[in-house]
């Protein structure tokens, strides 16, 4: 984020001396993005993030894509997906290309290491469950509709209540950001953006852990997930600050912006990510021009594949779409509302559909476990 924060106890200048009670120094560490000359934070430690006391085995990430076959809209019934594991080991890749892998996961076991992805930002969607988001700058209380937004770098772990859970996750090769049309040049958000600073929920400073056992740190670089064993407690940070943490932004705070006639899917973005972008429909009043006609038109997504995440409600342009489905509609062949709904969708004042969309700007590839969940219907229903 583009935004100050403080919190816990740090120097009066930075790379200067500070001092523990005892008289050791903590051991500062600096994060920035960019080769530093992006945002960043300094976290100072009480022992050095550094000191790891065993390396463990290294886990493939491999993904295995179906064979393409000939190009298709598709219906993958994700709401289906195997319930297993916990945030990270009961994820389920479903579509991927250079840019970002999109997985989901159903799942109850809480984290029992910490986990860091080392190529860019993450990006949870929680549509079930509560629980806690621990990490080195705090932790974060979610709730369904919650957009985890995890820069890398970031050590985090979820920790679930005693429910389901249900998320989407977005890794992404790079950084998700807000959308540069909605903040000044000072970082500000502007009047006319969907959301505002009011709706970030940063993490909640607790108080460093200073304990010694056996802590897993997991860290996916290079295709591969590495297990590091550290002696000390990788919570121990005393305080920091800066531009770079951790962030909540709820779907319901997302403020849709409407007209007289249909808007375009810019208008619903909520942010910016190397090579795609993520949008929010939210429950919505519909056009008001006496002659409108609320459904989506027809459209050729010519220069991206589209990808939709169907949460809540009823999906007034599709039929047959069941909540936590997904919809990819690839570039090269026009989508639109199936038969009927452009219609049936005059004179109609609101909708109360909730939905994630990922449009990416390289083509995707989608993984044999996401074959499996698809509808292979889905490609003819346009038929009247």
């Amino acid at each position: 984020m583009s935004h100050y924060l403080r919190a816990g106890e740090v120097p009066h200048k930075r790379h200067t001396v500070f001092r523990k009670p005892d008289g050791s120094l903590h051991h500062e560490e600096v994060m920035g993005i960019h080769g530093f000359s992006g945002v960043q934070s300094i976290l100072y430690h009480l022992h050095p993030p550094t000191a790891i006391e065993r390396i463990g085995e290294r886990s493939g990430n491999g993904l295995k894509f179906e064979y393409a076959g000939p190009l298709r809209h598709r219906l993958i019934l994700a709401g289906a997906a195997p319930e297993q594991g916990d945030a990270v080991s009961g994820r389920v890749p479903l579509l991927a290309n250079r840019d970002l892998v999109l997985s989901v996961a159903r799942f109850r076991a809480p984290m029992g290491y910490w986990y860091r992805y080392a190529h860019g930002d993450e990006l949870l969607f929680v549509h079930e469950g509560h629980g806690v988001l621990e990490t080195q700058f705090g932790r974060i209380e979610y709730r369904p509709g919650d957009y985890l937004v995890l820069p890398t770098g970031v050590i985090w772990r979820l920790l679930p209540e005693d429910e389901p859970q249900r998320m989407l996750s977005l890794e992404a090769a790079g950084h998700i950001e807000p959308p540069s049309r909605y903040v000044n040049r000072y970082g500000q958000f502007l009047e006319n953006s969907p959301y505002c600073e009011r709706d970030i929920r940063p993490p909640e400073w607790r108080e460093p852990r200073d304990e010694e056992g056996e802590f897993e740190v997991r860290v996916k670089a290079r295709g591969g997930t590495t297990s590091y064993l550290y002696r000390r407690h990788p919570m121990d940070v005393v305080g920091w600050d800066g531009h770079l943490w951790p962030y909540a932004f709820n779907i319901e705070d997302f403020e849709p912006i409407t007209g007289r006639v249909h808007q375009p899917p810019p208008v619903h973005q909520t942010f910016d990510g190397p090579g795609f972008v993520v949008c929010s429909f939210v429950p919505r009043l519909f056009d008001y021009h006496p002659q409108a006609i609320p459904a989506p038109y027809n459209h050729s997504n010519v220069d991206s594949d589209e990808v939709i995440y169907y949460v809540e409600g009823d999906f007034m342009s599709r039929r047959g779409v069941e909540r936590g489905a997904l919809t990819v509609h690839p570039n090269g062949i026009p989508h639109g509302p199936h038969p009927g709904a452009y219609e049936g969708s005059i004179g109609k004042e609101r909708t109360d559909e909730l939905a994630v969309m990922v449009d990416t700007f390289r083509p995707l590839q989608m993984t044999a476990a996401a074959a499996d969940l698809e509808d292979e219907s889905y490609a003819t229903s346009w038929r009247v």
